[in-house]
């Protein structure tokens, strides 16, 4: 038996710096005073083709889509946003706390080529900002992006691109630049983009396809069709950003994957991935809320790669040495079984091993690293003590089983 193409266990140490690129995100997300939430692993699938929009890649040929028993067509998430902002729709309490400011992290589902850092079942952190259409808002979530990647120790390996995608305004006029231009050109367009063009020339600057880039290398720049407002928006972004002292690189190129982004864009990219050096993206999406059907509502985020960021993070800080403890005799036994549980509600990591006599229980001691062995036996029960031995410099003391703890923490 095998997983299937493109899953993988997170095997004990994997997890653990699975959890630490988590629990790092989580705290640093708390500092800025976001909160946790979750949405369903699964939706219906109207909510991604709405939100995410059908020519993206993602919906037209990467969902997980199926058919229940009601006859439902359900998708697996594929990514976070249009989740959240669904929540956003169906509890109308929500409404009431804008902006409301979110963190989340969990299982996405895509069925691509697997390769390095990229599988069909994924795992993404995930940050949202509903209710703000102030650019400080922008400054934020790119600050707490810039943060998380600083304590895991890869920020100084990343490029923070970013890129403005302009308001409605804007964006209406440059699609029409756009469908002239690839108008143009139609008969060397690959066949996804033919049928983007139609339907959103946007995504053709999105395109994979080897000829669609050579085309899109001279197709018109998004920067030459901002409005003023556009333009003033994007300006206060980049103050903003130098004043915080995080350091970006714009890029005319940038139009990230999905429809719903508008304004800023932007991509902490880096070189020690490969081809895919996106490390953590995202931007703003002011119109996705009310094509859901719920009130105007801007929205910013970000979502980052679990799997990627572990691949790129420093190796977290050890477990705690445990303690091992060894009682020779049945009445031992039975009485380390309480010692071990007082010592563990005193926060000492403690391993006790089911059988064996004292030379196994010694070895297993050193396979694990433990820092010390509490040894007992027939003639410390009746003193109401145990031997207490330094597993690293070998020395031995007895010690009162209850000050056992308070040694112990020395």
């Amino acid at each position: 038996m095998q997983p299937v193409r493109g899953t993988h266990d997170l095997l004990p140490d994997d997890y653990r710096r699975f959890a630490h690129v988590v629990d790092t995100a989580r705290d640093v997300a708390r500092l800025y005073g976001y909160r946790e939430m979750a949405t369903p692993i699964f939706e219906f699938t109207e909510l991604f083709a709405r939100g995410i929009g059908e020519t993206t890649d993602v919906v037209s040929k990467e969902m997980y889509t199926f058919k229940d028993r009601g006859d439902e067509s359900l998708t697996l998430r594929p990514e976070y946003t249009a989740g959240i902002c669904r929540a956003f729709v169906s509890n109308g309490e929500l409404a009431q706390q804008l902006p409301l400011k979110v963190f989340a992290a969990g299982p996405m589902f895509r069925y691509e080529r697997p390769q390095k850092g990229r599988q069909r079942q994924f795992h993404q952190i995930d940050l949202e900002v509903l209710g703000a259409p102030e650019p400080g808002a922008d400054i934020e979530v790119i600050s707490v992006a810039a943060d998380i990647l600083d304590r895991l120790t890869i920020l100084d390996r990343c490029t923070l691109k970013i890129n403005s995608l302009g308001d409605p305004e804007s964006r209406a006029g440059y699609r029409k630049v756009l469908t002239d231009y690839y108008s143009a050109h139609a008969d060397k367009l690959s066949e996804d983009s033919r049928t983007r063009l139609a339907r959103n020339p946007l995504r053709i600057l999105d395109s994979k396809d080897e000829g669609d880039k050579a085309i899109n290398a001279n197709a018109p720049s998004f920067s030459d069709h901002l409005n003023e407002a556009s333009r003033d928006f994007f300006k206060s972004v980049q103050d903003g950003l130098t004043a915080a002292g995080i350091a970006f690189e714009v890029d005319p190129a940038l139009v990230r994957g999905l429809d719903y982004y508008t304004h800023t864009a932007f991509e902490f990219v880096t070189t020690h991935l490969g081809a895919q050096g996106t490390v953590l993206g995202g931007g703003r999406y002011d119109g996705l809320i009310a094509e859901l059907g719920g009130p105007p509502t801007a929205g910013i985020g970000w979502a980052g790669g679990i799997e990627r960021l572990m691949m790129l993070a420093d190796e977290p800080r050890p477990l705690p040495r445990p303690v091992v403890i060894a009682p020779l005799g049945a009445a031992a036994e039975a009485k380390a079984l309480g010692i071990a549980r007082t010592l563990r509600k005193q926060g000492i990591a403690v391993e006790q091993d089911y059988r064996g006599n004292m030379k196994r229980r010694m070895q297993r001691a050193n396979k694990l690293n433990a820092r010390a062995a509490v040894i007992i036996g027939d003639d410390e029960l009746a003193k109401g003590v145990a031997q207490l031995k330094d597993l690293d410099s070998g020395a031995q003391r007895e010690v009162p089983l209850d000050t056992l703890a308070e040694a112990l923490k020395v």
